[in-house]
């Protein structure tokens, strides 16, 4: 699916060649957005405009590297997308970094970065939101998955439309205790929220 940005054209990697890409990779990745929810669910729900990817923070430096031969820009705030320089250690603002193949190439995937202390992911919205890093992921095929349960949780803050459709679709198979960690969550952060009600 190709769209349009106001820094050029996407037209992203599946998530099949995304594992290809990172498969022998000494840091944990995996892949999150609207195909996490699909991955889940076990079916195709939408289409997609882009890919995204997380990894940690702490693993930025290497993540630079595998990328070498590749056109990555990190997305400085507010709305600022330029290259991420060699060498160059991004600022704790910086949360995206988007990948193409070449200079004026279309968008091939977007990383978000997330943090961690130990063995606990943290949630940079509230960090008083964890998670074991062993549950954050799955595997699925040869791909690692964002739980769907943290995928929905970055998708309750002013939902679009296709983050309705996602809700809607993985909800109904969490397990009661995906879904109970997920009501927890929610209530701390958008109390009154439609999705309360719905889980």
């Amino acid at each position: 699916m190709r769209t349009e940005t106001p820094w050029g054209h996407w037209d992203p990697l599946t998530p099949q060649a995304v594992a290809e890409l990172f498969k022998d990779a000494p840091f944990l990745w995996w892949v999150a957005g609207g195909y996490a929810i699909e991955a889940f669910a076990g079916r195709t729900v939408r289409e997609h405009a882009d890919i995204d990817l997380g990894i940690f923070r702490d693993d930025e430096a290497e993540l630079h590297r595998r990328l070498d031969g590749w056109d990555a820009h990190c997305a400085d705030p507010p709305g600022i997308l330029r290259p991420w320089l060699a060498d160059e250690t991004l600022p704790a603002s910086v949360h995206d970094i988007w990948v193409r193949g070449q200079a004026g190439g279309p968008w091939r995937f977007q990383l978000m970065i997330n943090e961690r202390e130990g063995t606990e992911w943290i949630y940079r919205r509230d960090a008083r939101t964890r998670r074991d890093i062993a549950e954050l992921t799955w595997d699925s095929g040869g791909v690692r998955y964002l739980a769907p349960e943290v995928q929905l949780l970055f998708k309750a803050k002013d939902p679009r439309p296709k983050d309705e459709v996602d809700f809607e679709t993985a909800a109904p198979l969490l397990s009661e205790r995906q879904r109970a960690w997920l009501r927890v969550q929610l209530e701390r952060e958008f109390p009154g929220h439609d999705w309360i009600r719905r889980l």
